[in-house]
């Protein structure tokens, strides 16, 4: 018989609603029942395409007499981190500072006024991997609580407090740093890169697409002829070449799965997510603008297509993630990468001899498999490829005899009847909620690609998906997070907020007329009175119980997504410089002056936050397309990489002007 979760519509809850365990979700009926219950919750956070949520289910929620021992000591909350990034982020800060580590599942046991007392990740069914065994972690919790409870709400007291010390700053700096962050950027940037494989650090190796936006913008600002901007171009390039050449890229459908496992960007984690692919979108757009590489527009171009093909709702917005995991084709257990790899033996009987050749030798497809040991250390890839470019066309060309168009032609057959037939096997899970955040940050992309490409069915797509937010997202007085066949119940967090500006800003740049730049304005409006926060200067997210804040923070690290506050800082940068409302640049002013220590001495944690600055620096040009351009403006537009401007269109004689306060000139200068 289900349990509580299946009246939920998170795709991550309902994986999890025929597990014997009595899951509730998290509300305060849960941490009631835990109180009158007498008994410490256990708080499971996960999402829907985690691999080892996955694994941890198989091994401990799906059986009996490990359920049995969690519905005997605890009140078992489930949380879909996506859903609730409030919930997780209060926990993960607490397991992060006792362990050292963090990830997902997230496993926390806390007392019934929602204090954590013990934390980790993912817990194995006996002892081994170096960590105690599940079932006897919680027998021997259940027991301290009824014999040591004293102890354990005195540790989870001051546990508690700690953390809600280090999430408040003790003063706010006033002063802005000098130019000098962005040599000591770049220098960070030089010291972290990897010369070989390009990225940052060793393995594993995500693409963090924040570093080489922002490595981009300082080569517009220092010039890419000088040091800085050679040095800044050099890193990006070789990055963008080496992640489109690697098995993080998927060859055959586009797109990118989530990060490489090892420094090569040859294995990855298989994963595909929606706020990577459009913050690598933009990436590459804003890469073919400074370079004119085709490889770099085609990338981008790749990504759009698999977006808009299997990514899309029916309703125009988009889902979350696909699955890393699924069923092999010829039956059994799910294993990671099952749906993207290949054996040798399948290209072979899918293609004619020499295209097989031609094919294997070009993508790194061997007989015996393709995965160095240390990149699979379960196992799960043994006899498996992950396509990966291994070859040039030129070096093809010459070992089979082949004109390059002819390579490329064959290639680009080969790929064609190869995802064919990979779209005949079974599909990995997808995770087919619409999170307004992320929405926000592929509408961005769909609109940038719109203007800088030319393309208008890009531009459908991403009005399509705003108009779909808007008409559903949009509650009363307030943006909500998800939907999924019907809105969710939980309110809009300042992410959601910032990205969908950044988005509807992108979206103004396409049109005449004023709908997108007066929502922006009205969503501002409602992240400024919902999250500002005077304290710690930034859009706090809070976590709430019983009417209680656990936790206020505001994010200031740009990872695999840009901190809410950060994106609102250029948000508003942009607003003032569209409307001429100076108090947008106050606030990002006040955000900028809050951040100069991290800017000075953390700058690698906060790229966006150091994009930000340069344009306050040099302020924010509004670039007025008026009227229809002829075709060599509008080209010369297109190709423009003006990081620090941003665009809009209004009625005219067919020119563009760059405005910086009241002055405006012609664009570009005669």
């Amino acid at each position: 018989m289900p349990n509580a979760l299946a009246n939920e519509t998170s795709p991550y809850l309902l994986q999890h609603k025929d597990n014997p365990v009595d899951w509730v979700p998290w509300n305060e009926a849960a941490f009631e029942t835990a109180r009158r219950d007498d008994k410490l919750v256990f708080l499971s956070v996960g999402y829907s395409t985690c691999h080892w949520c996955h694994v941890m289910e198989r091994e401990s929620f799906e059986n009996e007499a490990i359920a049995a021992v969690m519905n005997e000591h605890f009140v078992c909350v489930k949380v879909d981190r996506e859903e609730r990034p409030d919930i997780d982020a209060t926990y993960m800060a607490f397991v992060q500072a006792t362990t050292g580590q963090g990830g997902w599942p997230m496993s926390v046991w806390l007392t019934p006024d929602g204090r954590p007392v013990v934390g980790g990740t993912y817990f194995p069914p006996e002892d081994r991997y170096g960590r105690a065994g599940f079932p006897r972690l919680c027998a021997e919790l259940g027991r301290l609580w009824r014999e040591d409870r004293q102890k354990m709400e005195a540790s989870a007291s001051r546990l508690m407090e700690h953390l809600r010390k280090e999430s408040t700053p003790d003063a706010v700096v006033r002063g802005l740093p000098g130019e000098k962050v962005f040599g000591d950027f770049i220098d960070r940037c030089e010291a972290m890169f990897d010369p070989d494989w390009g990225g940052w650090g060793g393995a594993p190796k995500f693409p963090r697409p924040v570093v080489p936006r922002l490595l981009l913008q300082l080569s517009e600002r220092f010039g890419p002829e000088t040091d800085e901007g050679g040095a800044c171009l050099q890193m990006v390039e070789r990055t963008l070449r080496a992640m489109a050449a690697g098995g993080m890229h998927d060859h055959l459908a586009g797109g990118f799965h989530r990060y490489s496992v090892d420094r090569f960007w040859h294995v990855p984690h298989y994963e595909k997510m929606l706020y990577d692919q459009g913050q690598i979108a933009l990436l590459y757009l804003d890469a073919w603008q400074v370079t004119g590489e085709p490889l770099f527009r085609e990338v981008a171009e790749g990504v759009f297509e698999y977006v808009l093909r299997d990514l899309r709702d029916d309703g125009d917005a988009f889902h979350a993630a696909e699955d890393a995991d699924s069923e092999p084709a010829a039956g059994g257990p799910k294993r990671e990468g099952a749906y993207w790899t290949w054996e040798a033996t399948e290209i072979s009987s899918l293609l004619d001899p020499k295209a097989a050749a031609l094919f294997c030798a070009a993508y790194g497809a061997e007989a015996e498999g393709n995965a160095r040991p240390e990149s699979d250390p379960h196992g799960e890839l043994e006899g498996q490829n992950t396509l990966f470019r291994a070859a040039p066309d030129a070096l093809l060309g010459e070992r089979f005899e082949m004109e390059p168009e002819e390579v490329r032609a064959s290639l680009e057959r080969s790929r064609k009847i190869l995802l064919e037939a990979r779209s005949k096997r079974p599909l990995p899970h997808r995770d087919d909620k619409i999170i307004t955040a992320w929405n926000g940050l592929m509408i961005a992309a769909l609109a940038r690609g719109a203007r800088v490409l030319g393309r208008d069915d890009l531009e459908q797509a991403a009005v399509a998906a705003a108009e779909f937010i808007e008409r559903n997202l949009r509650g009363n007085g307030t943006m909500l997070r998800t939907w999924r066949g019907r809105a969710g119940e939980v309110p809009a967090f300042p992410a959601d907020y910032a990205f969908l500006i950044s988005g509807l800003l992108e979206l103004n740049s396409l049109e005449q007329g004023s709908r997108w730049l007066e929502w922006a304005m009205e969503l501002q409006r409602e992240l400024d009175d919902r999250f500002w926060d005077s304290e710690r200067v930034g859009y706090a997210m809070r976590s709430e119980l019983g009417g209680e804040t656990l936790m206020a923070f505001v994010e200031d690290y740009d990872g695999a997504e840009p901190a809410p506050t950060h994106v609102a800082a250029r948000n508003l940068l942009d607003l003032e410089a569209l409307t001429g409302d100076a108090d947008f640049g106050r606030r990002a002013e006040s955000i900028l002056r809050a951040g100069s220590t991290r800017l000075s001495k953390q700058g690698f944690t906060c790229p966006v936050l150091v994009g930000a600055y340069d344009s306050w620096l040099r302020g924010v040009v509004k670039m007025e397309a008026r009227g229809e351009l002829d075709a060599s403006l509008a080209e010369r537009a297109r190709q423009a990489f003006l990081p620090t401007a941003v665009w809009t269109r209004s009625l005219g004689p067919g020119e563009i002007v760059a405005c910086e306060g009241e002055a405006c000139r012609p664009w570009p200068a005669p």
